[in-house]
């Protein structure tokens, strides 16, 4: 997870222990490099990186070079929000190619981005229109796609790789590039994708940590420098044994 600096394009990464939700190691930048840091550290606080069984992340092709070079027998699975937020992005982006020919589209992204549990009921019934299979919306088919495919999240794990190899299948054959793009994704993801189903882990505790990170930059009114920005990581969500009145020097 890489909150960014304010001003830049400069970022750190997080290494959080999602049995404790507490983060283990901060560092800068956003690179194979950060989980050899991540390594070097956990051994040197006596832990051994070779113990690390499971990792969550997104498919950033670096974050997987790193962690199979470093954390060397760690199953990779990928995050299923990022997957979400990926393949929302498909849909807008058939929503964008076909809004020239539907004018009906315009001014309504949001409506086929969020979830339908956060519509508005007037929302709502302005999607239900939209999606009625007599307004032929190749937008609406997409939308029909990605719930589709978070559907994959539903299955026993006994049939999970045949559902999705289904979904594949026919998403391939669905004429909207967008969607095609994202089952090529999958398939190069494939094995991260499955594992979801035997670890169950996600991002969700650094995707929470950034939004802390987030609203403590925001009062700060920005943290230009990286150490400082590491060291707010570290206090709002590394659980250190901060000193008291009662117990001031604390190791």
């Amino acid at each position: 997870m890489r909150p960014r600096l304010a001003g830049g394009q400069d970022y750190i990464s997080l290494f959080a222990d999602l049995d404790t939700a507490r983060v283990l190691f901060a560092t800068e930048g956003r690179d194979a490099a950060t989980v050899e840091r991540f390594a070097a550290d956990l051994a040197a606080q006596g832990g051994d990186p070779r113990k690390v069984h499971t990792t969550s992340s997104d498919m950033s092709a670096v974050f997987i070079a790193g962690i199979g070079e470093h954390l060397p027998h760690a199953r990779l699975t990928f995050d299923r929000y990022h997957l979400a937020a990926t393949l929302s992005e498909a849909v807008d982006a058939v929503r964008r190619t076909e809004i020239a020919a539907r004018p009906e589209l315009k001014h309504t992204r949001w409506l086929w981005l969020k979830n339908w549990s956060n519509l508005s009921v007037t929302q709502r019934r302005e999607l239900q229109q939209l999606m009625r299979p007599s307004a032929q919306l190749a937008t609406a088919r997409a939308l029909r796609w990605r719930e589709d495919f978070q559907a994959f999240y539903d299955q026993d794990p006994s049939y999970a790789a045949e559902y999705l190899h289904g979904w594949c299948a026919g998403a391939k054959r669905s004429r909207l590039q967008p969607i095609k793009d994202f089952v090529d994704l999958v398939r190069r993801h494939w094995d991260g994708i499955i594992a979801w189903h035997a670890s169950r882990t996600s991002n969700g505790l650094l995707e929470g940590t950034n939004s802390l990170i987030q609203a403590a930059k925001a009062r700060a009114r920005g943290y230009r420098n990286k150490n400082k920005m590491i060291s707010i990581a570290y206090l709002i969500a590394g659980k250190l044994p901060l000193p008291t009145v009662t117990n001031p020097a604390v190791a």
